[in-house]
């Protein structure tokens, strides 16, 4: 039996990303991600055109736009955020959040991977805002990996 836990913690942004369960585990490529992320957290609207997403939030508040649709989550909450649907969400609480996130194929885990930087230390990174040139090294990234960039973070 493979330990799946040994991937280092990950600066993914401005959020903490452990690779629980890496896709190259077992032969139906399931990833397993846990992450951490501040008050008013937000990625891009975007769309997985690969892979269906689950989200298991383990604590905090995060509010969820999936297919234009609200949704918040709570703790011990789960939703799917189906492929081809676009997607994003905003860590309402001011503690931030923790969640889980499961993908098959290693589409979302290889851009996480792609684009993160190894955590130097315990806790979240600095809050830095992307430069353009960070988010054209992320756009890409996310079209190697069947991710698309489809609108602006949520706003609080």
């Amino acid at each position: 039996m493979q330990n799946q836990t040994q991937d280092p913690a990950l600066w993914f942004m401005n959020t903490r990303v452990k690779i629980v369960v890496p896709s190259s585990a077992g032969d139906d490529r399931i990833s397993v991600l846990k992450h951490w992320a501040p008050f008013q957290d937000s990625p891009p609207l975007h769309i997985h055109d690969t892979e269906d997403e689950v989200f298991h939030v383990l604590s905090g508040r995060i509010r969820f736009s999936v297919d234009g649709r609200p949704v918040i989550l709570n703790a011990g909450d789960i939703l799917m955020a189906p492929k081809g649907i676009p997607h994003s969400y905003i860590v309402e609480s001011q503690e931030g959040a923790q969640w889980i996130t499961v993908t098959t194929g290693g589409d979302f885990e290889a851009m996480v991977r792609e684009t993160s930087r190894p955590a130097t230390v315990a806790g979240l990174p600095e809050a830095a805002h992307p430069t353009p040139e960070m988010i054209a090294a992320v756009d890409a990234a996310c079209a190697r990996n069947g991710i698309r960039l489809v609108g602006a973070p949520l706003a609080a």
